[in-house]
């Protein structure tokens, strides 16, 4: 039993590990690309037309669409530099706002 504790202990660790390291290596590389503008900019503005679903009194539910905004997003796998990842806040802006 105790073999299996170390080698699951072991994976962990090594899990924790590779995700810092990850982290790590995409902060630099956004810092990069902001320290050297080029035309891959790592921070976008991306246009969201929010989704709004309303509850209808027959237990139906109505969709209406907003007026569209900009958000700032970075290109990267993680947060950085203050912003949201782009491929996150694309993900988020397809699912509807509940509206009580």
């Amino acid at each position: 039993m105790s073999r299996v504790l170390q080698v699951l202990k072991w994976a962990v660790i090594v899990l924790l590990a590779s995700l810092a390291l990850l982290w790590i290596g995409d902060t630099f590389y956004a810092h990069h690309r902001m320290a050297h503008k080029t035309a891959t900019d790592p921070v976008d503005t991306i246009k969201v037309r929010p989704i709004y679903l309303i509850p209808r009194k027959d237990g139906r539910a109505e969709l209406d669409f907003g007026d569209p905004e900009t958000q700032m997003c970075v290109h990267a796998l993680f947060p950085q530099l203050g912003y949201n990842p782009c491929w996150y806040v694309i993900k988020q802006s397809k699912k509807p706002i509940p509206i009580a």
